[in-house]
């Protein structure tokens, strides 16, 4: 597939690629992205390189991962956001906001803005959220972009080599007014 960019009012979402190394460098030096991020820690110049003229640009052509720089209108990386495909159907959200552009909605809005085509263009009819138990600013976007959160997994996230207890959470298209690809009869209490 090839990449596509989505617009909001305030946000451009598109691939990010070699123009935007030096920016995902810089943003992810920051310690909490480190610390919340399953990315490599630390975080050398080489990593985004390949992030950026790798890893985006081959998920992108499997439609594996769609993988989204969010920018200011003006141009700055406030954050990135990615949708990995798991099953049939389903794929799973991850995202992180550069330190200087948090507390201004802008990561719930690019989930949003991601999650719409994803339910309308590429056929999904579930989005998981999961973070390790603790992170509560990305709890806090997920349930500010309609999630639902389901519960707890034990030993469920590997981040650097320690197994860790994570939140997971859904977005179905229903949830957005938006009609599935197949039909949801969801369990009667």
């Amino acid at each position: 597939m090839r990449p596509v960019t989505l617009t909001t009012d305030r946000l451009v979402l598109r691939a990010v690629g070699p123009a935007d190394t030096d920016a995902v460098y810089v943003a992810v030096q920051d310690p909490d992205i480190q610390r919340w991020t399953t990315i490599p820690s630390p975080y050398l110049p080489e990593h985004a390189f390949t992030f950026t003229e790798q890893i985006v640009p081959d998920g992108w052509a499997q439609a594996s991962m769609f993988g989204f720089g969010v920018f200011l209108t003006g141009g700055a990386l406030a954050g990135m956001l990615g949708l990995t495909m798991r099953s049939l159907g389903t794929a799973e959200i991850g995202f992180w906001a550069a330190r200087e552009h948090r507390g201004n909605g802008y990561t719930t809005e690019a989930t949003l803005t991601a999650c719409r085509w994803l339910f309308t263009e590429v056929g999904v009819d579930r989005v998981e959220w999961r973070a390790e138990v603790g992170n509560h600013a990305s709890r806090a976007v997920a349930e500010h972009a309609g999630f639902t959160v389901e519960g707890t997994l034990r030993s469920a996230l590997n981040n650097k080599g320690v197994r860790r207890d994570c939140w997971v959470g859904s977005l179905l298209p229903s949830d957005l007014g938006l009609p599935s690809t197949t039909p949801y009869l969801p369990a009667r209490s």
